[in-house]
């Protein structure tokens, strides 16, 4: 048996229950916690332009971490931290005479910290001189008192390279450069 006059009525409940579930939904939109990003507050302190550009480099957004450094050396004025990130994000984007410029200025103060020294050769090792990049890895290991792995296996790489100048083209592929930490680089081999 069919009830044709209940049909209005049961349409109507239905459209009111859907209308209240609805009120209970999260809202959507700028203001809620919606898809969208949230609101710029104009009274914030800006974040400091070397922690957004490792953050960016961790990423693996090298060319806004080269921006971002480079907005900290206008604010901050080029420190030997601020060198030595933009030659690290340098190094990251493959740029190595432009990385090593500024690694060597980097590490020329007493302030330089091992990660510099370690990624000035990084880019050495790239470069194929490999005595000089052992120096710079032996300082790093030293300033860092042994307490650094990808150091202290960049080290001994350098010194494989050096007993073993011979390796063909083919050989030298099997190497890759991996990044560790904000502003830190190891050289692995391609298994």
């Amino acid at each position: 048996m069919s009830r044709p006059h209940l049909r209005p009525i049961a349409a109507l409940a239905a459209f009111a229950a859907i209308l209240a579930l609805a009120g209970c939904a999260p809202r959507l939109g700028p203001d809620g916690d919606g898809p969208f990003a949230p609101g710029v507050d104009p009274g914030a302190a800006a974040v400091d332009g070397l922690t957004v550009g490792h953050r960016l480099m961790q990423a693996g957004e090298n060319e806004l971490a080269l921006e971002a450094f480079t907005r900290a050396a206008a604010q901050e004025g080029l420190t030997p931290d601020v060198i030595a990130a933009l030659g690290t994000a340098n190094l990251g984007l493959g740029r190595l005479g432009q990385a090593e410029t500024l690694l060597r200025r980097a590490i020329r103060t007493d302030e330089a910290v091992p990660e510099a020294w370690n990624n000035l050769g990084v880019v050495l090792m790239e470069k194929g001189d490999y005595a000089e990049a052992s120096q710079m890895f032996r300082r790093a290991y030293a300033l860092d008192n042994g307490q650094s792995d990808s150091i202290r296996d960049n080290l001994r790489l350098a010194l494989a390279k050096i007993e073993n100048p011979d390796y063909d083209e083919a050989e030298q592929q099997d190497y890759k450069l991996v990044r560790r930490g904000s502003s830190d680089y190891l050289i692995r081999q391609i298994p």
